[in-house]
């Protein structure tokens, strides 16, 4: 393992990265890498999220659709940042399976995606998830995704 790959990505890195953009980036922060085995991301919900917006607006959740995103996102910059290219290559989600849904994350919450990795084919990955506000556990699930050759 080269000493890129391990340690934590900031948000620098991670617009480096991933092609995703507001709203629809779902990671602030990535910790605890080690190589495409193991990170942790990080989100910090605020009220000014536009899910909030139209997602019951009385009683502010965030999307259980938009945690897996943050957990398929970090699953993705573990990848990209062993890829040894100038233009990181799009990874797009292939499966999500297994996703159970245990608590919402509400406005000032800090939601932590610690991924896992299960396997690896190919240009494919998966990873087993879980999101946790503090040490509770609100959501899991297992992500695969794909890396392109364009």
């Amino acid at each position: 393992m080269t000493v890129e790959a391990v340690g934590a990505a900031d948000i620098h890195e991670i617009l480096r990265l991933l092609p995703h953009r507001y709203p629809f980036l779902m990671v602030d922060r990535v910790t605890d890498i080690r190589g495409d085995e193991h990170g942790v991301g990080r989100k910090n919900l605020t009220i000014n999220e536009p899910q909030f917006v139209g997602h019951f607006p009385e009683n502010p959740v965030m999307p259980g659709v938009l945690v897996i995103e943050g957990m398929a996102q970090t699953a993705a910059v573990l990848v990209l940042r062993l890829q040894k290219t100038s233009e990181p290559r799009p990874m797009f989600l292939l499966t999500i399976d297994k996703a159970k849904f245990r608590k919402p994350a509400v406005p000032g919450d800090v939601v932590e995606y610690h991924v896992d990795k299960i396997a690896r084919r190919r240009s494919m990955w998966w990873y087993r998830a879980e999101a946790k506000v503090g040490s509770v556990l609100i959501a899991e699930a297992e992500v695969g995704a794909f890396l392109t050759e364009v």
